[in-house]
């Protein structure tokens, strides 16, 4: 039984990790394609590339999800398993509600919420502090930190370009947001992908299939890493109009700070603070900022208070499927 589970498990985490490519493949690329800097299937196939070369980069936000959010260590490897499966119904089920919507919700939140729904409906312990620590203050500071560093670095920009031709500079920046969408790609990776990782590597642990010594398998690094990208390059198209036309119309100036600080926000977090924090607030804030500087009501309020409403309804909507999917499953798989 615990080999069939893991293997669903497996799989599962796996299929999360596609969904959330093709859900969240619009924070890399939305700005770049809204103001033609790059082609729909250009861009797409370069934040593929890029997806999947951020998941390589590193292991600590895996690290931390695999081992800061749930205490399996008073389960049995059955119960952890069960635990763990239902953790990703959760989060999948929440992902597909919100891409049919078009509201770019969070996958790492949703993770984390299904992982803590779910160990609470097997009396787990959850680890609160760690998540308050590296979930909850990064969800809180990194949006804040998106919208006010490039809020400020815009204004920067626009007093130092004040007296440039507008055409040249447009022309400069659609070039540079080439490099600025393939860098907020590479932070996708390097966040979402290895999400995905922590929870095969937590499948692993329970049933002494993986050591913490050695660390994250090379199969799973690379599952991961693959099944992110291919969810990347399939598109996601409903999200993707959301953030790059429905909050404001961006330039190409815009679009190159926006991607760049939010590029800058996912690296630092991911590797000096080891936190799993999202992509989808990050660049959303950061468009919000860049958006304000032509003045606060070019920012279209409406879809952003939909959006935030989304934001906090993921973690514990998320918490509440995976609880009950695990009261459903748990008497069929005991």
């Amino acid at each position: 039984m615990e080999l069939a589970l893991v293997v669903v498990v497996v799989a599962l985490a796996l299929g999360f990790d596609y969904t959330n490519g093709f859900h969240d493949a619009a924070n890399a690329i939305a700005t770049s394609v809204s103001t033609r800097a790059l082609t729909p299937r250009a861009a797409l196939l370069m934040a593929a590339v890029m997806n999947f070369t951020g998941a390589l980069l590193g292991t600590e936000v895996a690290e931390t999800i695999a081992t800061s959010i749930v205490d399996l260590g008073d389960a049995s490897p059955h119960q952890a398993l069960v635990v763990v499966l239902c953790a990703l119904v959760g989060a999948i089920v929440w992902n597909l509600i919100t891409w049919w919507f078009g509201l770019p919700s969070s996958s790492t939140h949703a993770l984390i919420g299904g992982l803590v729904g779910a160990g609470l409906a097997g009396g787990l312990m959850i680890y609160g502090s760690a998540i308050v620590d590296k979930v909850v203050l990064p969800m809180v500071f990194s949006p804040l930190i998106g919208f006010f560093l490039a809020f400020l670095v815009m204004v920067g920009l626009l007093w130092l370009i004040r007296n440039a031709s507008p055409s040249r500079t447009t022309r400069r920046f659609r070039l540079a947001q080439t490099v600025s969408a393939a860098a907020m790609a590479l932070g996708h990776g390097l966040q979402d992908a290895q999400k995905t990782m922590g929870v095969i590597f937590m499948a692993l642990l329970t049933v002494g299939w993986a050591n913490p010594e050695e660390g994250i398998p090379l199969w799973v690094k690379l599952a991961a890493a693959t099944a992110i990208s291919l969810g990347t390059y399939s598109g996601g198209w409903r999200i993707m109009r959301t953030l790059g036309r429905k909050i404001i119309e961006l330039d190409p100036a815009r679009g190159f700070v926006a991607e760049s600080v939010s590029a800058v926000v996912l690296y630092v977090n991911a590797f000096a603070l080891h936190a799993p924090v999202s992509t989808t607030h990050t660049i959303t804030s950061a468009i919000m900022g860049v958006g304000a500087t032509k003045r606060l009501s070019a920012v279209r309020w409406g879809v952003a208070k939909n959006i935030g409403i989304a934001w906090v309804l993921t973690i514990p909507a998320a918490a509440a499927v995976a609880a009950l999917v695990y009261v459903m499953l748990s008497p069929f798989l005991s």
